[in-house]
Formats: C-alpha cells, sequence, structure tokens
C-alpha cells in the first residue's frame, strides 16, 4: 500500500481494519503514516514524505520523490505482492500502478481521480494502470465504466466513522470550553506548502473576527509534525495568545464548533458530514495555480459544493482569499447564526443528505471487491 499525505492515513487505516477481519495472516507494507502503523503496518518510508502539492511545490522534492519510487518498485518486483493498494497519490500511485500491473501485479487504487472536477486527461493513464478502482462517490464508477475501467463504489469511510449527528457538549467538555461559547476552527491545512500559504492569512482573519466578536472563541487542530511551524504563524499574525492550537484532535474541534475557516480538500468533506457552516479557502504558488485553474472543470473547488453541485459554502482562492474577505465571510455566517438561523438549519440539512449518501460499509465492500481480485 502507498499513501501520500495524512487523509490517505487515515483512509487507509479503515480499509485495513477490514482486511485484518478478513485476513487476519495479512501482511501490509510500503508507504504509510501512523493510523496505519497502528494496524501493523510497516512503513518503509513515511507518508509525509508524498504529502506536497502543486506543481512547483512538487518540483522541489521531484529527485527525492522520484527516488523513492523508483527504490519502491525494485522492491515490490523483486518481492511481488499478492496486490498493491495505491490510496489517492494519484501523481505518485499511477506511474507505480502502470508498472507493477504490466508485470503481473494485481492493482487497485483507492479513490478515483477527480477527472470530473480536473484533469480529465488522466482517465487514459488510469485505466493503463490498475485493474479495479474503489470509489468514494457513487456516480463515479459509471462515469469510469464509460472507459473501460473497472470500479466499485464503497462509500467515504468517513461518512461511516462520523455520526450523523455528533455530540458538539461532549467535544466542547474535552476542549474546554463552555456550552455556551461562540467557537471558530480554522483549519489551515495539512501540508507544510499549505501551512506556508494558509496559515497566516487564516490568523490575520482570525484578528479581524475577534475584533467584531470580541468572546468568540478560536481554536485550531493542528497536524503534530507541523505545530510548531503554525504556532510561528500564529506569532507573526499576533494572535498566539489569542488562539488555542492543539495538536491533532480535528474531529474533536469539527465536532466543537460552530462554523470553520478551512483549506480545500478532505477536511471539506470532513467539516461537512460534522454539519458545519464553513469558509473555504486556498493559496499557493501563483504558477501552480496558474496551471490548475486552466485544468479546472466544474466551477466549485471545495468537495462539499462539488457533491452538492452548489455554492452551499463559499470559497476564497488564490488571490481573493485575503485576510479581510476571509473575515468578512467568517462575520456573515455568525450573523447568519443570530439573525437568519434558518440559513444554517438548510447547510445542515443539506450536508445530512450528504452524509447518508455516502454512509456505506466501507471496509466490507472493499475487502469484498478485492477478494474478487484475488480469485481472478
Amino acid at each position: 500500500m502507498v499513501a501520500g499525505e495524512t487523509s490517505g492515513d487515515l483512509l487507509a487505516g479503515l480499509l485495513l481494519d477490514g482486511f485484518r477481519a478478513r485476513w487476519p495472516g495479512l501482511r501490509s507494507v510500503g508507504i504509510g503514516g501512523p493510523q496505519m502503523a497502528l494496524r501493523g503496518f510497516t512503513a518503509w518510508w513515511p507518508s509525509g514524505k508524498l504529502a506536497v502539492r502543486g506543481y512547483v511545490e512538487v518540483l522541489r522534492h521531484y529527485r527525492e520523490i522520484v527516488g523513492i519510487r523508483a527504490q519502491l518498485r525494485q522492491k515490490l518486483l523483486a518481492e511481488p505482492p499478492d496486490v498493491f493498494i495505491g490510496v489517492d497519490a494519484p501523481d505518485f500511485n499511477l506511474d507505480l500502478e502502470a508498472d507493477l500491473k504490466a508485470a503481473g501485479i494485481r492493482t487497485v487504487h483507492f479513490i478515483s481521480p477527480s477527472v470530473w472536477a480536473w484533469r480529465a486527461e488522466r482517465v487514459e493513464k488510469i485505466r493503463r494502470s490498475v485493474d479495479h478502482v474503489l470509489c468514494i462517490f457513487p456516480f463515479e464508477p459509471a462515469l469510469l465504466a464509460q472507459h473501460g475501467i473497472a470500479a466499485t463504489y464503497v462509500g467515504h469511510p468517513l461518512a461511516s466513522m462520523i455520526p450523523l449527528q455528533a455530540d458538539q457538549a461532549a467535544a466542547r467538555e474535552k476542549l474546554g470550553l463552555r456550552p455556551d461559547d461562540l467557537v471558530l476552527a480554522l483549519l489551515p491545512g495539512s501540508r507544510q506548502s499549505e501551512i506556508q500559504y494558509l496559515a497566516e492569512r487564516f490568523f490575520r482573519a482570525a484578528a479581524l473576527v475577534r475584533r467584531a466578536q470580541p468572546a468568540i472563541k478560536i481554536i485550531v487542530p493542528a497536524v503534530p509534525a507541523l505545530l510548531a511551524q503554525i504556532e510561528q504563524a500564529a506569532r507573526v499574525a499576533g494572535v498566539l495568545d489569542q488562539v488555542q492550537i492543539v495538536s491533532g484532535q480535528s474531529h474533536t474541534v469539527l465536532a466543537a464548533c460552530d462554523l470553520t475557516l478551512i483549506a480545500s480538500g478532505t477536511a471539506t468533506l470532513e467539516a461537512a458530514l460534522y454539519k458545519r457552516p464553513m469558509v473555504i479557502a486556498y493559496n499557493m504558488n501563483w504558477l501552480s495555480w496558474r496551471i490548475m485553474r486552466r485544468k479546472k472543470l466544474q466551477p466549485w473547488v471545495g468537495l462539499p459544493n462539488i457533491l452538492c453541485q452548489d455554492f452551499v459554502v463559499p470559497e476564497l482562492l488564490q488571490n481573493a482569499a485575503t485576510p479581510e474577505a476571509l473575515a468578512e465571510a467568517v462575520l456573515q455566517w455568525i450573523a447568519a447564526k443570530i439573525s437568519a438561523p434558518e440559513k444554517i438549519r438548510a447547510v445542515e440539512q443539506r450536508f445530512t443528505k450528504l452524509h447518508e449518501e455516502l454512509r456505506r460499509d466501507t471496509a466490507r465492500i472493499a475487502t469484498d471487491a478485492i477478494q474478487n481480485i484475488l480469485e481472478g
């Protein structure tokens, strides 16, 4: 298995629960993180080595990443596994999967690359590289079938992991918050490059929000490896003593908060599954942004909006993601909470419906699909 970042490590860990129940003697190796390690996974390299997003950002790490892939390919060809599962990280995994498939190793890709949202040209590479795709969104298998790619809808693991109704009171108690606090969660990303481009502007936006709402509590769940970098961004923005930064605990924070300012990515879907109003933001190297923008196929970037096919929550991207604009969008949600609660309820209803659509026994369905692949 190869999982390339924090979210991939989480998803792969949930898959491994199902695999170990079906195959108690399972040996799993490759590239992974702490959630996979808890399930007995042996990581030859840590998943953080692949946690890079954006064309320019990848170039800075290109030689190291290509070197890791070459060494991994050599190890797997020398000792072929029964099946290789690439978890997301398509730019790393698809090329590796193509070589393994050509050598007769069964290949599975978990989480279809978003060819329906951007970079549609990758569909041919998927067809050439994988024997089967495990899809987390219900419309994907039919789309892939049009291109001769076998696929199974397994639901989104997070939809089963996150309760339909989260216990906000318990989450607040765990974080030392009062039941009547107004709580804003800041989630500036799980990659170093995201913290570099987003964290300081998130904190500057938080300072503006706090100026308008002095009693608001601001809490930040930090990826442990990036804790120091996030604290430094808060210090530079002058708000280190005004925010509560916790190590990990992103789900507890999302359960506890009233709303969130959040980086585009898997975390936005997690926020939607917790039924939280949000402001989605992203900023990256300007050249990477220009390249990616040309390849975008839909008007939305945030997963909740893509899945709902509507701007259910605002998106502020690149130059639009100024601290002032981010703060204003957050304050609009706060105003709605006070004077137009029906707007908040409408978002909660949309996200509840989405949650129900994505909720499946993912580990079992995925394990059944892989069993079929192994048998023939």
